[in-house]
């Protein structure tokens, strides 16, 4: 029998800078409810997405274009905690994250809403079972400050066909377009459906990066980008569209503390 998993340590034990169940709607100081809008146009960036019972649910649904003609078939729906970019016709912009010459399509204004540089993230997932979906969350790099600024610390990935009583995930870290970092991804095995409520945590800094799920570590990196980073939260659809529609996964609280 393997042994058990590390516990995480304990929530820090003042109020968290960051604190958002949803209940009062979706805030327009807290999150951006679009994918990445500099590098598309506002209606395929834009996320759909309804309140529900415990939470904000993140829907694909079947008129729902894709966040570039590029990328087809590929349709998001994302909440992200800030927008920065370089004027249209440039590549500056947050999450440089494509090899295929990425343009500023539609230039958006800084704002930072939430961008720790380290600290801490717990927030509540239910992954979609639906056919083609991706449930994601990220710390990346904001980039206003220096285009190396661009690492990424991949909280989680589940894919719907990874999800059973045991769910199969991906997380760590990627490099991208930051020389000091090192691309580090490992899949890991969770005992528990992801496609139920459960917490999912960061803590990052001083060089080491701990990732857990419901208190206890499943992973931890040895490097930690140290320069603001927005959190982002997505319901993707990779592959050809096919129903029933929509399809749909449920952001819960989420609760931060940036050092």
């Amino acid at each position: 029998m393997a042994p058990p998993l590390e516990h995480l340590s304990p929530q820090p034990s003042r109020p968290p800078d960051f604190d958002d169940d949803f209940a009062s709607g979706l805030s327009p100081t807290r999150w951006v409810p679009h994918y990445l809008p500099h590098w598309t146009t506002p209606e395929r960036s834009a996320a759909r997405y309804g309140v529900v019972p415990g939470g904000l649910e993140l829907r694909i649904d079947d008129d729902q274009p894709d966040w570039r003609p590029e990328d087809a078939p590929l349709r998001v729906s994302n909440l992200q905690t800030g927008t920065f970019s370089g004027p249209v016709g440039s590549t500056r912009g947050t999450h440089r994250h494509r090899d295929d010459g990425l343009v500023v399509r539609t230039e958006t204004p800084s704002q930072l809403l939430f961008a720790p540089s380290r600290g801490r993230i717990d927030l509540t997932l239910a992954a979609s079972r639906a056919d083609g979906c991706m449930v994601a969350a990220w710390l990346v790099g904001t980039e206003h400050l220096s285009d190396e600024h661009s690492g990424e610390i991949c909280i989680v990935e589940i894919d719907a066909a990874g999800i059973d009583e045991v769910t199969t995930a991906r997380c760590g870290v990627k490099a991208h377009h930051d020389p000091r970092m090192v691309t580090d991804m490992e899949e890991v095995t969770i005992p528990l459906d992801a496609s139920e409520r459960h917490t999912w945590t960061v803590i990052w800094g001083e060089g080491e990066t701990v990732i857990g799920c419901e208190g206890r570590v499943v992973r931890r990196v040895a490097q930690a980008p140290d320069y603001p980073l927005f959190l982002m939260v997505d319901l993707f659809e990779i592959g050809a569209a096919e129903g029933p529609y929509p399809k749909a996964a449920t952001v819960g609280r989420v609760t931060a503390w940036a050092e």
